[in-house]
Formats: C-alpha cells, structure tokens, sequence
C-alpha cells in the first residue's frame, strides 16, 4: 500500500510539473500566433488592395534569402529541423528562428507568394520552447519534450484545432507510431495555446458542411458513398505524394540551376509571376482560404457548387511547390487544404455525392497523405465540420495515408512501421534516406 501511494504521488508530482513547464510555452507560442495571423490578415489586404507589389516578390524573395543566408543558423531548416532536435539533439533549435520565419513569411504574403502558417506557427513555437528550456534549464533529455510542446501549441493556435494540434505534435515525428511519453504536456500546451490565441480576439474560419437530417449523431452507413470515399481517399494520397514529390525535386532542380542560395528565390518569384499571367487569375496566390477581390477560387468556395475548376488544385499545386521549393517562408499544411478541397470539390461533383462533403474529405485526407498524420487529420475533421461523418474522415484519411507511399512534406520524419513490407529500411530510418534506398533501387544500384 505504501508504494502504491508513493507511485500516485509520483505521477501527479510528474504532471504538475509538465504541466507547469508546458503552460508558458503555450502562452508564448499562442500569443506568438495570434500576432502572427492579425499580421498576415493586413499583409494579405495590403496585397489585394496593392495588386503592383507582385513584381516586388523577387526583391524580398531575395531579401529574406540573404537574412536566412547570413543570420539563419540553421533555421532555414524548418521543421524539419525541429523533428531532429527531437529525435537526436544537436545544434540546438536557435531562438532566431521565430523572428526570421515570421519576418519571411510575412513578406512571402505580402508580395503574393503561395504560402501556408502552419510551419510559421509550429517554428515559432518550437523555437520559443526551446528558447525557454534554455532559461530554465531543462534537463537536456526533457527538451524534446518542451519541442513537442512548442509544435502542438503553435499547430492547435493558428488552426483552432487543439486536440488536432496534440496528436500532431506526437504523431508526426515517426510514421507508422505514435509514442504517448507526451501525452499530457502536448494537450496542456495545444488547448492553452488555442485559447490564448482566441484570447487576442482572433477568429479561425469556419467551414459549412452541410449535415442531411438523420436520428443519430453520425450519418447512417452507406455502402456506395463508403466505396466513393475510399476510391476518392485514393485520389487524394496521389495527390499529397504528387505534392511532395514535386516540392522536393523542384527544390533540387533550382539548387542546381542558381547554386547560391539567396538568389534562388528570385528565380522562383519570376515563375510564379509567369503562372499568373498565363492563367490570368490570381487566386492561387497566398493563403487561400478566401478569394481575392474579383477572385473566383479559394478553399471556402470549394464548399459551395460552382466553387473550383476542374484544375484548380493542379494549379494551387504548381503555385505553392515553386513557392516554396525556391525558398520562400510559410507553410505547406494551408495551400495543402486547397488542394485537397478543390480536387474532392472535382470528385464530389463526378461521384454525383455532395460537393461540400467531399471538399471536406480532401480538406484533412491531402494533408493527412503528405503528412503522414491519418490521426490527427481525422481528428481535425471532427473538429472543423462534427462527427456526423466522422468514419468517412477516417476512411478518406487512412487510406490517403497508405497510397502517399514513403513520401511525405517533412523529410526528418523517422519510418517507425513501414506502410509496405517490401520497403527493408533500417531502424529510424528517415523518409530523405528512404527515399535516396528506394531511387537506389530503382536504378538497380
């Protein structure tokens, strides 16, 4: 009996003590969101109202090229950066990275670039995490879970989705696993998060799916529309891999064509002015998530009939891989839910199913595909549009999940349980590394 008791008062000590570790890392990185999105909404209206600034996109692509170049350290990185830290520390995760990433995404957006918050969001936190372990001298085997904190606060801020923020922060690190070591610090710090950013005033969008009446709390099961939903998860796992793949070789292709780094954005800003006036439209600039004045695309009209073109997640794609793969600050995970959301708007239509429901599925299955986070991914659906419908989240996630293949946006991840047994890889294999086996073996090395 004494030990029991001895046991249960060393586990709520545990808890008090991550709890009170992980409630100002969620402070900081809720209140870091929260000025971040409050910026990004005036660059974004600077943007429309200034429509000129677009041909200023290669001087700042440029600009932040040279500050990442010259004071980075390490941070031009990203995510990926902090999937290593936490995986095997090294360097450290510098506390620089939150201003520089901010600062280069802000103007990412406010010259027109094709861009996301969620790596802006998670990078601030990770940083501000790691910049507070620093401080209060956390046991260096405890920093990766101060990283996780920072990574589920600043995902559960900028999206509203805090128990989609938590499982992210663990299930992101290793495919195929989800370790639950930090469980609680990664809830605390992702709803604390969330609720400081909506603390500030800042309001996420929201996302009308349209219910059809039924008695229960969930949609009745239909087998055809079960069969719709995975053959259109299918579907949406090409299209993250389609993504990814692109990303990185675009990525490759302007290391080798302009090998100094800075000016590679340059290059990238002039593909992208060169797509907008080939389409003639300039909805596939920036977030996304609303269309630009006289704008007829974006991730809340895929919700309505009529909402996107058949090409229009094509195109979203091209925008944001030369974007991004130039090096041009911001997210992918945004620019990801308008792909996902006009291509099951484009299936939804064909399928002859709801327009709303499918651009929902491919809304959280994409990202969940590109990703490699089916869990979280399902969660965030129940959070943005209910359970009605909540297995056909899963479906469309888990399967999305599957024919992604090893591909994926974050190349640090680690593959914990490979998604097909033909694929031999060594422990803790990252997806870069499985990538290099797999080209490898393709070319009967």
């Amino acid at each position: 009996m004494p030990s029991s008791r001895s046991s249960l008062l060393s586990d709520l000590a545990h808890l008090l003590r991550w709890t009170l570790l992980a409630l100002p890392v969620a402070l900081l990185a809720g209140s870091a969101s929260a000025f971040f999105l409050w910026s990004l909404e005036r660059v974004t209206e600077a943007q429309w109202q200034h429509p000129g600034l677009l041909w200023l996109l290669p001087l700042g692509g440029v600009a932040v090229g040279f500050l990442y170049h010259y004071l980075g350290k390490g941070s031009d990185k990203g995510n990926n950066l902090l999937i290593d830290e936490i995986h095997q520390p090294g360097g450290g995760v510098p506390a620089r990275m939150a201003p520089l990433v901010l600062l280069g995404t802000l103007v990412t957006h406010l010259f027109g670039g094709s861009a996301g918050r969620e790596g802006t969001a998670v990078q601030m936190g990770g940083s501000l995490a790691a910049l507070l372990a620093r401080w209060l001298r956390v046991a260096h085997e405890n920093r990766r879970l101060m990283l996780m904190c920072g990574i589920a606060a600043g995902f559960g801020a900028v999206f509203g989705t805090p128990l989609t923020g938590a499982i992210f922060a663990m299930e992101v690190l290793v495919i195929g696993r989800v370790q639950h070591d930090a469980l609680i610090p990664v809830l605390v710090a992702s709803v604390v998060g969330d609720a400081t950013c909506s603390a500030w005033g800042v309001h996420h969008t929201v996302y009308h799916l349209d219910v059809a009446p039924t008695a229960g709390t969930h949609a009745s099961f239909d087998a055809v529309l079960l069969l719709k939903t995975a053959l259109a998860g299918i579907a949406f796992g090409l299209g993250g891999r389609f993504f990814s793949e692109l990303t990185h070789r675009l990525q490759r292709g302007f290391a080798k064509v302009v090998p100094y780094a800075p000016l590679r954005p340059a290059l990238g800003a002039l593909g992208v002015i060169a797509l907008v006036h080939v389409l003639g439209t300039r909805d596939y600039l920036g977030l996304g998530v609303t269309p630009p004045p006289g704008g007829q695309v974006s991730i809340v009209t895929s919700f309505q009939e009529g909402g996107a073109t058949p090409l229009s997640w094509l195109w979203k794609t091209l925008f944001t891989s030369v974007t991004l793969a130039s090096g041009f600050k911001g997210g992918e995970v945004t620019p990801l839910f308008f792909i996902g959301s006009t291509l099951g708007h484009v299936l939804g239509s064909v399928m002859q199913e709801p327009v709303a429901l499918f651009a929902a599925l491919g809304f959280i299955a994409l990202f969940a595909g590109a990703a490699n986070t089916p869990l979280a991914c399902t969660v965030m659906g129940i959070e943005l549009f209910g359970a009605h419908y909540a297995i056909y989240f899963a479906v469309a996630c888990f399967v999305s999940y599957f024919f992604s293949g090893h591909s994926g946006i974050y190349l640090s991840q680690r593959i914990g349980v490979a998604k097909r047994s033909v694929l031999a890889v060594p422990p803790d294999t990252t997806l870069r590394e499985a990538r290099e086996l797999t080209r490898r073996a393709d070319a009967g090395e």
